[in-house]
């Protein structure tokens, strides 16, 4: 009796037996858990005397929000697990738990690195090899700090690219509309305002970064 109940309900939500059953997609984990989700990468940028630099930084998936952690020619394991402990701290702060962190499998990412977040009670999952995919929505904010700025400037050296950074990150949370936030930014200065065909409004026109970004708002 009871194992006829256990099946009627398990057809009745769609299950087949458990050897059937399909698999969660990386997509449906994504999408299910997208506002606990925070993902971590590198990119790099070249100066104009042809030094690297490595940026690292943070991505909230639900929020599209981008904590910047800092860059440097050197991306050692020492550096990259100090920067993970300060943003725990950051994120310890949110009203709504992270839980999980996606990284790629690159050997600067260590298990003392993993130990700082799983301390937080956030669980570590660590993208297929070769696979940028498994941490697409990094990659594309990867492709439009590229797009919209740094293959328009030229980079003189760290503490230029750290300008630029925080200039770009800011302009990104604060102001650059998302389509996956119905084009509202990550933290709005200000409420959303409608505006309909008839009202007599201006618009303001902030260029920043040398008239690389800009930033546009109702005028007061």
């Amino acid at each position: 009796m009871f194992a006829t109940t256990v099946r009627t309900w398990l057809r009745a939500a769609g299950f087949g037996p458990a050897g059937q059953r399909r698999e969660t997609t990386w997509r449906e984990f994504v999408r299910v858990h997208r506002h606990s989700l925070l993902a971590v990468d590198f990119f790099r940028v070249e100066t104009i005397w042809l030094q690297r630099l490595y940026v690292l930084f943070f991505f909230e998936l639900g929020s599209r929000r981008v904590h910047l952690a800092g860059c440097t020619p050197n991306p050692s394991a020492p550096w990259v697990l100090q920067q993970a402990r300060q943003l725990s701290w950051a994120v310890a702060e949110r009203s709504e738990p992270i839980r999980f962190l996606i990284r790629h499998r690159d050997q600067k990412f260590t298990d003392g690195f993993d130990d700082v977040f799983r301390g937080e009670g956030i669980g570590v999952v660590r993208t297929p090899f070769l696979c940028a995919a498994g941490n697409g929505v990094a990659e594309r904010f990867v492709r439009t700090a590229r797009s919209e700025c740094f293959d328009r400037l030229l980079i003189l050296n760290q503490q230029h690219l750290e300008r630029i950074l925080d200039v770009l990150v800011d302009n990104y949370n604060g102001h650059r509309p998302h389509r996956a936030l119905s084009l509202a930014p990550p933290q709005a200065r200000r409420p959303a305002s409608l505006v309909s065909a008839c009202d007599d409004a201006r618009i303001l026109r902030r260029d920043r970064l040398g008239d690389v970004v800009h930033e546009y708002e109702l005028a007061a």
